[in-house]
C-alpha cells in the first residue's frame, strides 16, 4: 500500500461517521474559516480551489460570497466527498462547484479539473492533518495562476493563550491525527520565494489560529 493510499484510508476511517456531524461540531473551534473566505476576493469569472474540501462547507460559503467565481475542491477521503457532493447538490450549487478526489501533495489542476491553474487556492485546517504538509503548500502554490493567491488558515501554537489550554488542546487534537505546524510561517515563505512572490503571516485570536498568504506576481 502506498503512503497516499494509507493516508486516504486513515481519513476515511476517521470521517466515516464524523462526516455526518462534522460541520455542527467544528464551527465552534475551526476559527478563521469565514475570515479567509472574505479575503479571497477572486477576479470576475475567476477560479477558486479548496485543497482538502471535506464536507464542502467552505466551498458553499465561498460560492455564495463570490457568485461570479467558479469553485473547485478535492479531498483525499472518498467518504468526505460523498458528503460534500450531497451538500453541494442540496445547496443548489452543483453547476458552480466541481469536486474530485485527489492528493494535496501531488495533484495536477488540468488532470483533475481541466483547468491549467487557479486564481485563488485555499487550505482551511488541512495542513495539520497532512503528513507531508510542506509538500502540500508547495503543490498549492504551484497551482496558482499569474497574479494568484494562496490563502491558509490552521491551528497556531496558542502562543498568547494559557499553557494548560495549549497542552489540553494539543492532546485532544492528537486523538484525531491533527498536529499544528509550528514551522508554518517559514514554509509559507519558502513557497512564496519559489513562486517569485510574497508571503504574509498573521496570528489570529491570540495565536489560536494562524493565517498565511502567498501572492504570485
Amino acid at each position: 500500500m502506498s503512503e497516499t493510499q494509507g493516508h486516504a484510508g486513515r481519513m476515511d476511517s476517521i470521517y466515516a461517521t464524523q462526516r455526518h456531524f462534522y460541520d455542527l461540531t467544528r464551527k465552534y473551534y475551526l476559527l478563521g474559516r469565514d475570515r479567509l473566505i472574505r479575503h479571497l476576493s477572486p477576479p470576475p469569472q475567476g477560479t477558486v480551489l479548496e485543497v482538502g474540501c471535506g464536507t464542502g462547507r467552505n466551498l458553499i460559503v465561498a460560492a455564495r460570497r463570490w457568485p461570479q467565481a467558479h469553485c473547485y475542491g478535492f479531498d483525499i477521503s472518498q467518504a468526505m466527498l460523498e458528503t460534500a457532493r450531497a451538500n453541494v447538490a442540496k445547496a443548489g450549487l452543483a453547476h458552480r462547484i466541481t469536486l474530485a478526489q485527489g492528493d494535496a501533495t501531488d495533484f495536477a489542476p488540468a488532470a483533475l479539473f481541466g483547468v491549467p491553474a487557479f486564481d485563488r487556492v485555499f487550505m482551511s485546517y488541512t495542513l495539520s492533518m497532512i503528513p507531508d504538509w510542506q509538500g502540500a503548500i508547495a503543490a498549492a502554490a504551484a497551482a496558482l495562476a499569474p497574479g494568484g493567491q494562496l490563502h491558509i488558515v490552521d491551528f497556531g501554537q496558542q502562543e498568547r493563550l494559557p499553557r494548560p489550554f495549549r497542552t489540553g488542546l494539543f492532546a485532544w487534537l492528537r486523538k484525531f491525527d491533527v498536529t499544528p505546524r509550528g514551522d508554518l510561517a517559514r514554509f509559507v515563505e519558502v513557497a512564496a520565494q519559489a513562486a517569485g512572490g510574497s508571503a504574509r503571516f498573521t496570528p489570529l485570536y491570540r495565536g489560536y489560529a494562524w493565517a498565511a498568504e502567498v501572492r504570485r506576481p
